[in-house]
């Protein structure tokens, strides 16, 4: 479901909160780069792992990298604190890459965002385990994460 409300701005409360998370992960489920690098500043900065990044130019080149590389990627999000306009989320996604070999990639991620509710910057740490097909636990079609889907607590993660 795609929503035509604007999305949340700051300063953010609980309920907008999450709703900022989850749009930013329905987002991210679309391995749309240039539809995912909206969401960003045009000055944004980055980083992201050991790579760091500045503007959506560089955002949407490294998401086109990314998920080039990271195939059958599902990706959950869930809010771990917020305060007037800062979010920090935790994170777990499944991928696989061109071998066939699966992985769960866990991370933590903060933002920061401007005035017009886009992220301003934006610190992701990741690690990344190698899984089993059969130990995967993200299997809804390709897209947006179902709202009966467990989420990463229901999950266990």
């Amino acid at each position: 479901m795609i929503s035509t409300e604007p999305p949340p701005r700051p300063p953010f409360t609980m309920e907008s909160a999450v709703r900022k998370v989850r749009l930013a992960e329905d987002a991210w489920n679309t391995r749309d780069p240039a539809r995912v690098a909206l969401a960003y500043s045009p000055d944004s900065l980055w980083r992201n792992r050991a790579e760091f990044l500045e503007g959506r130019p560089a955002i949407e080149a490294f998401l086109t990298r990314k998920w080039s590389r990271e195939l059958d990627y599902r990706l959950i999000k869930e809010l771990w604190s917020f305060r007037e306009n800062r979010i920090a989320v935790r994170f777990a996604y499944e991928h696989h890459d061109t071998h066939g070999q699966w992985y769960r990639s866990y991370g933590n991620e903060m933002w920061e965002f401007d005035e017009a509710g886009l992220m301003q910057r934006r610190y992701a740490s990741i690690n990344d385990l190698p899984i089993a097909a059969s130990e995967r636990a993200f299997l809804w079609p390709s897209g947006r994460r179902p709202d009966d889907h467990p989420g990463l607590s229901e999950v266990g993660f």
